[in-house]
């Protein structure tokens, strides 16, 4: 009898616990809501709800691979259950896994023949699938691919005598030119086809001749700033710089990947970005992250915002471009700076990262994939990925690397943190994250960090998000996606 009383109150606590952990899920606080959706499958791991729960709260912190593994389980402790289907449905589509999330949206649909909402699912997946089909049926090998940036000429295209925006005069991109256009993009006005194709053009020239990994050199008493992911925010980018300096060659910048998607304003935060690297190259150095490629800029907004505010040969053209960016930079020979994070095996020496052939999409193993996608963890060794894609690395895999590379300190984006940044493995990794109140409902902060030479201490500036017009993150990404938003 005791035993049956013991169940019972488990089982009333995991209630109370869950009931706790949707109230921190509300407020958007998903990693105490995750805390307390496990101390409840500790007390009770029979009920399906919250597996199903937990899953959708790693969705919320885009931990999609940890999404699919609850979902998984919830399944498993109920095979009726139809929201574990729609979960792992969800978390299959925002990794770009469309087959995947059909299989599991036709059996919501057979649990739940009358939900008029999974009906709805069902056929945006259906023509998500028949899409990509047809996309794989007319593609043409990349081998015999002709790189749509040999096909531009730009300066045959007309400027209308009515344009009124900013306009580059003969090659050079000056700081003019640049602030007249950050003043129209604040504006909500548009660059004229022409200047942007110049931009973008000029920028995969510059980029095409530099190494993978990249060195920078800061010299004593100077200083040099580096960001995290902006993510199409283009009125907190404006904010960095009126905090910080325009990048300048003497207020340099390392803008560390994930430029696009999500945020609405991503066309305006890349031009800005590459037109700055025109403008000065050595002011400004710009990192691939994990969405400065094909597969997330179909699925997060930035294929559709181009499509919507310039062309679909822009599309092409800015995939192109994506392939030169470098994966990587080391400043002073001391600081390691990358986008997502470190490897699947010991023994990494920046040579083999700079020997790295990145003009390609990025591939789903190996370095280049793990220096995209790879996080943090706090326990030692190697786990798997959070999202499903690379790996999960601790303070002992980060000490090994810096003692082989005879480097001081990893800093790395790729992570929405609190206060807009994480100190790591006993202070040798550092996360910063730029995107303040990151898609309109995180609430975090935004950081980027101040490094002064010789000595490289870094110095973390947090900011707060400011106004942006009323247009909606993902407001131009794949119509299935913003169906669970």
């Amino acid at each position: 009898m005791p035993i049956m009383e013991n169940d019972n109150s488990n089982v009333s606590r995991a209630e109370e616990i869950k009931l706790l952990a949707n109230e921190a899920f509300k407020a958007h606080k998903y990693s105490q809501a995750i805390d307390l959706y496990t101390q409840a499958i500790e007390l009770n791991s029979k009920n399906a709800v919250y597996y199903a729960n937990r899953s959708f709260a790693h969705l919320k912190l885009e931990e999609y691979g940890s999404a699919i593994q609850d979902a998984s389980m919830a399944i498993e402790v109920d095979p009726r259950y139809s929201k574990g289907y729609y979960r792992r449905g969800a978390a299959s589509l925002a990794m770009g896994k469309f087959k995947e999330a059909l299989k599991d949206f036709q059996q919501v649909k057979k649990i739940c023949p009358n939900d008029p909402d999974a009906t709805k699912k069902l056929k945006e997946c259906e023509k998500a699938v028949m899409k990509l089909k047809f996309a794989e049926a007319i593609s043409v090998p990349e081998s015999q691919r002709r790189p749509v940036a040999d096909s531009i000429n730009y300066r045959s295209l007309e400027v209308e005598p009515q344009y009124s925006g900013a306009r580059i005069e003969g090659d050079v991109v000056t700081l003019d030119f640049v602030k007249k256009m950050m003043e129209d993009f604040k504006n909500q006005k548009t660059l004229h086809q022409r200047y942007a194709f110049q931009i973008v053009l000029q920028t995969k020239e510059m980029l095409q001749t530099l190494p993978s990994l990249v060195d920078i050199n800061v010299p004593n008493g100077n200083h040099f700033t580096v960001c995290g992911d902006v993510h199409g925010q283009f009125y907190d980018l404006l904010n960095i710089f009126e905090l910080n300096g325009l990048p300048s060659e003497e207020n340099p910048y390392l803008f560390n990947g994930d430029f696009v998607d999500r945020g609405s304003f991503s066309l305006e935060v890349i031009l800005t970005l590459f037109a700055l690297k025109c403008m000065s190259p050595s002011a400004i150095y710009l990192a691939r992250g994990n969405h400065e490629s094909k597969s997330m800029n179909r699925i997060y907004g930035f294929e559709g915002e181009v499509q919507s505010k310039l062309s679909e040969k822009f599309v092409e053209l800015f995939a192109e471009v994506f392939c030169c960016l470098p994966l990587a930079h080391v400043i002073n020979g001391k600081v390691f700076v990358v986008h997502g994070g470190l490897f699947s095996v010991d023994g990494v020496k920046l040579s083999d990262i700079r020997a790295i052939n990145r003009f390609c999409e990025p591939p789903e193993e190996g370095l280049m994939c793990e220096l995209l996608w790879s996080d943090p963890q706090p326990a030692p060794g190697r786990g798997p990925s959070k999202r499903g894609v690379g790996l999960s690395f601790g303070g002992d895999v980060t000490k090994r690397f810096l003692q082989d590379n005879n480097l001081d300190l990893v800093v790395r984006s790729h992570e929405v943190k609190d206060e807009g940044y994480e100190i790591e493995h006993d202070g040798k990794l550092i996360t910063v994250f730029s995107a303040p109140n990151y898609c309109d409902q995180m609430g975090n902060k935004g950081a980027f960090i101040r490094f002064e030479a010789p000595d490289l201490k870094p110095n973390i500036v947090t900011f707060s998000a400011v106004p942006h017009p009323d247009v909606k993150p993902m407001a131009y990404a794949n119509n299935f996606l913003r169906l669970f938003q």
